[in-house]
């Protein structure tokens, strides 16, 4: 299922009103389709992803269901566009299915975590960022074995990354009733500290981050750009994301 290519202008504020008296099942299965293109764009990225770990209908199915739930449980009388609430939803749905799966082999675990360990102690001890040579003599690893374990684990990262963010903004997203200045702030506040971590990464991570996540761009595709290998691409978005996960689980463990 493509992306659709026109523009989507959205739901009226008068057909959201009527459809919170009405709950129509016609008018919710109008919204739900001016809205789809939610679901297949996070569908497509996860798919990319876990191409060899899951079928994509079964993604699209999961996420479609969450907006249906995003259709019910929205109040148009929030100071929040329903993308941004369907779209949290939509994207911790299919997390969720994919943490379900059990996909990734112990050895890939075990790899990123130590990667992970080891580059948060490298982090306290030099109080800075410590080089690629440094992570691999802290793991007993040859350099270039490093570098291929970053290769075959990004995909990992990227369900990491996206499984702490989606958490934290799932926390922060609590029903109108009990929605408070606090948990707005912290929400503002997440998103700030995100934007703040990308900015800490070099030109070239910046720049792999941006194309995958704010570009819908694949590896293969941000390769040819930034004329490097496929391989090297992957490389580099997994050291991206393991420093921003770092940053943003020491923020959240502050906080």
């Amino acid at each position: 299922m493509e992306v659709p290519a026109k523009k989507h202008t959205g739901v009226s504020e008068d057909l959201w009103k009527s459809y919170a008296k009405t709950k129509d099942i016609e008018t919710r299965n109008y919204i739900l389709m001016e809205y789809l293109y939610i679901v297949q764009i996070h569908a497509a990225r996860m798919y990319s992803a876990y191409r060899n770990y899951a079928d994509k209908e079964d993604i699209i199915s999961c996420g479609s269901l969450a907006l249906l739930n995003s259709i019910d449980r929205f109040d148009h009388t929030r100071d929040i566009k329903f993308e941004t609430f369907a779209s949290i939803r939509v994207r911790g749905a299919m997390i969720d299915y994919m943490r379900k799966q059990d996909w990734v082999p112990r050895a890939v675990r075990k790899n990123i975590k130590d990667i992970d360990t080891a580059y948060a102690e490298l982090q306290r001890e030099f109080g800075r960022e410590p080089s690629d040579a440094e992570v691999a003599e802290k793991l007993g690893v040859e350099i270039d074995d490093y570098y291929e374990t970053l290769s075959k684990t990004y995909s990992v990262n990227i369900l990491s990354i996206e499984e702490l963010i989606s958490d934290n903004l799932n926390n922060s997203m609590v029903p109108a009733d009990d929605k408070t200045p606090e948990s707005e702030y912290e929400n503002r506040e997440l998103e700030q500290q995100m934007a703040m971590a990308i900015d800490s990464l070099n030109d070239k991570e910046r720049t792999v981050i941006s194309l995958y996540y704010y570009e819908g761009l694949k590896a293969k595709q941000i390769a040819v750009i930034l004329e490097i290998s496929e391989s090297r691409v992957s490389q580099i978005h997994s050291k991206a994301l393991i420093k921003l996960k770092y940053i943003l689980q020491k923020y959240i463990e502050q906080n």
